[in-house]
C-alpha cells in the first residue's frame, strides 16, 4: 500500500447535458405549435440545470463563515479496521452505477474504514439535475469481516470513488480514474500503472504552522450518455482556510487529459498557497544510486519539468535527500510544469511487479493566466518506495484576499511513452561517480547525456560548448562536451566542489553553439552531505 509520507494527516466547463438537449427536442416535437411556450419551457429547465456556478456559490457561501469540520459519525467497528480487513471489503463490480444501462463509462465506490473514516457525499446529475447516490451495503463483498453489521448503519455514505472505461481494450473497463482521500485523485492514460497523485490544492507545505489538508467534501458526476468519450466529474472543496468549486472533463486515450476549472475563495491568508500539486515518490536512480538493492532505479517521477514563459525550459532530476528540501523557480509567467517519468525502459527498474517504467508522467498546462509566481519542489526523506517523497505545485505571487474569488484553468495530461519535450533537447540520464580520474575532497562529478532535434540537425565538427555554472557554496571545476556516438546525442561532464558540505548547492548546465542554445536547462541540487 502506498501512503503520503509527511503530507497527509492519515497515511470545464460544465459540458451541456445531451440527455438534457434530447429532452428539449422531444417537448419541442410534441408541442409545436406552442413554440412559445415550449422555448420557455427550455430556458427554464436550463435555468435550473446543475453545474460548476452553483457548486461555486456554495463555496463562497462556505468561505463567508468559520469552518466546520465534518461530523465525525463513523460506526466503531469501521474505525477498528486494520489494513488486511479493509482490504476484504470490496466493491460488487456488476453492482456498479451505469452498468445497466450499458453506458461507456461506470462508477464504483469505496467503503468507509480505517484510514479513510470522513464521507463524502456523492451525486449523479441526470438531465442537469442533482440527485444523492445513497450507500448500499449489498453493493459490498465484506470478505471474512464476520464482526461487522452493516445492517445498523444506516447510509454512512462513501469514503470515495473509482471510474472505469475501455482504456485498453473492448473486453474490460479498466480503472481509468480514482478520487479518495482529502483532494487527491488519479487518473491513467492507456498502458500505464498508478503511480504518481494529483490534488486539488495544497496549504502551507512549507512556511506555515503546519500543513492543511482540504478535502473533497461532495460530488456531482454527471451520467454520461451512450456514446460519450468524457467524463464530467465537480467537487466542492473546503478546509480551515478556503473553500472552492472544482470541475474536471476527463477524456481518456494514450494520453489521458483532464480538463480543470477552478474558483477559489479564501477565509484567510496562508503561507503557500500550492495549485495544481502533483505528489510522487523517489528512492534511489541513476543520479542518486543505493546499494544493495538489486534494481538499479526505484521511483514514479525521474523530475520536475519547468517551461516558464520567457521560454527557458528547466530540469531538475530528483532526488531523495537526508531530510526536507524545498527549491523553487521565480518565473514571470508558466507555460508548464510536471513530475515527469522519462526514463521507460524496464532495463532501467528491472522490477516485474512494480513496473516503473509505466508510471504515468503528469504534465500540467495552464489554459488562464497565472500570472507570475514560482514552480516550487518539496523533497522529503523516504526510507522505501511505499511513502511519497516528492511535491510539485505552482504558488501564485499574489494570492486573492479573503472572500474574493480566484479563478484558474488548467489541463492535466497523463503521459506515457508520448510526452512533453522542450523543443530542443532535453537530458535523458544524470549518472554520478569518477571514471579513471579520482576526486577530491568534496568533489562530485555528473555525466548528462542530452538528445533531441537541436543536437540531430547538427553538421558534423559542430562546435558545441557545455555551459555549467553553480550558486556560492559551489565551485565548477571541469566540464566538457563531447558527442555520444551511440545515442546520437550529446554527453556533458561536469566537476563541482562543495565548498560547505553542510549546505546545499545549485548546480546548472546545458550546450549551446555560437549561435544558440541547444538544450533545455539542467538544474541539480546537492543536498548537504
Amino acid at each position: 500500500m502506498r501512503t503520503i509520507h509527511a503530507l497527509t494527516p492519515q497515511a470545464r466547463i460544465p459540458a451541456t447535458s445531451a440527455r438534457r438537449q434530447a429532452d428539449q427536442r422531444r417537448w419541442i416535437g410534441s408541442f409545436i405549435g406552442l413554440a412559445v411556450g415550449a422555448a420557455l419551457l427550455a430556458a427554464a429547465s436550463a435555468a435550473q440545470a446543475f453545474g460548476f456556478d452553483e457548486i461555486a456559490e456554495r463555496a463562497k457561501g462556505l468561505a463567508a463563515k468559520p469552518y466546520v469540520a465534518p461530523p465525525d459519525n463513523l460506526p466503531a467497528e469501521l474505525k477498528q479496521l486494520n489494513y488486511d480487513q479493509m482490504r476484504d471489503i470490496r466493491f460488487k463490480p456488476d453492482r456498479a452505477l451505469w452498468r445497466q444501462e450499458r453506458l461507456p463509462f461506470e462508477l464504483m465506490f469505496f467503503h468507509l474504514g480505517h484510514y479513510q473514516t470522513q464521507a463524502v457525499r456523492i451525486n449523479e446529475i441526470v438531465g442537469g439535475q442533482a440527485r444523492p447516490v445513497p450507500f448500499k451495503r449489498e453493493d459490498f463483498d465484506y470478505g471474512k469481516n464476520s464482526q461487522l453489521s452493516p445492517g445498523k448503519w444506516g447510509d454512512v455514505g462513501y469514503a470515495g470513488f473509482r471510474a472505469h472505461y475501455h482504456l485498453n481494450n473492448d473486453k474490460y473497463k479498466d480503472e481509468l480514474a480514482v478520487f479518495l482521500g482529502a483532494s487527491y485523485f488519479r487518473v491513467l492514460g492507456a498502458n500505464q500503472h498508478y503511480g504518481l497523485s494529483a490534488r486539488g490544492l495544497a496549504i502551507d507545505t512549507v512556511g506555515g504552522k503546519g500543513e492543511e489538508f482540504p478535502r473533497f467534501s461532495e460530488f456531482w458526476i454527471e451520467r454520461p450518455d451512450p456514446k460519450a468519450t468524457t467524463l464530467t466529474v465537480h467537487a466542492l472543496m473546503d478546509s480551515q482556510r478556503a473553500s472552492g468549486a472544482y470541475t474536471f472533463v476527463i477524456k481518456p486515450g494514450a494520453e489521458t487529459v483532464v480538463e480543470t476549472r477552478v474558483r477559489l475563495f479564501m477565509r484567510a491568508p496562508v503561507a503557500t498557497l500550492a495549485l495544481a500539486p502533483l505528489t510522487s515518490m523517489y528512492l534511489f536512480g541513476e543520479n542518486q544510486p543505493q546499494k544493495g538493492d538489486f534494481r538499479p532505479e526505484v521511483h514514479d517521477s525521474d523530475g520536475l519539468m519547468v517551461a516558464s514563459s520567457s521560454g527557458e525550459w528547466i530540469w531538475r532530476p530528483l532526488i531523495n535527500p537526508n531530510g526536507t528540501l524545498t527549491t523553487s523557480f521565480t518565473l514571470p509567467g508558466v507555460k508548464g510544469f510536471g513530475l515527469m517519468q522519462r526514463d521507460r525502459r524496464f532495463a532501467s527498474y528491472e522490477d516485474t511487479e512494480a513496473r516503473y517504467e509505466m508510471r504515468p508522467s503528469a504534465w500540467v498546462e495552464p489554459t488562464s493566466d497565472w500570472g507570475p509566481g514560482r514552480v516550487e519542489l518539496m523533497s522529503l526523506h523516504t526510507p522505501d518506495e511505499t511513502h511519497d517523497n516528492i511535491v510539485a505545485y505552482w504558488v501564485p505571487a499574489k494570492q486573492p484576499a479573503p472572500g474574493q474569488p480566484l479563478d484558474y484553468s488548467y489541463r492535466l495530461h497523463l503521459q506515457g511513452e508520448q510526452q512533453q519535450r522542450p523543443p530542443g533537447a532535453w537530458a535523458v540520464q544524470t549518472r554520478t561517480g569518477y571514471s579513471y580520474a579520482k576526486l577530491d575532497k568534496n568533489e562530485q562529478q555528473f555525466i548528462v547525456d542530452f538528445e533531441g532535434p537541436s543536437l540531430a540537425a547538427l553538421q558534423p565538427g559542430a562546435e558545441v560548448k557545455a555551459i555549467a555554472s553553480t550558486n556560492a557554496n559551489g565551485e565548477v571545476t571541469e566540464v566538457n562536451a563531447y558527442p555520444n556516438p551511440v545515442t546520437g546525442g550529446w554527453r556533458m561532464a561536469v566537476r563541482i566542489k562543495q565548498l560547505r558540505p553542510g549546505q546545499s548547492t545549485e548546480l546548472r548546465g546545458f550546450l549551446q553553439t555560437k549561435q544558440q542554445v541547444l538544450t533545455e536547462t539542467w538544474s541539480l541540487i546537492l543536498p548537504p552531505q
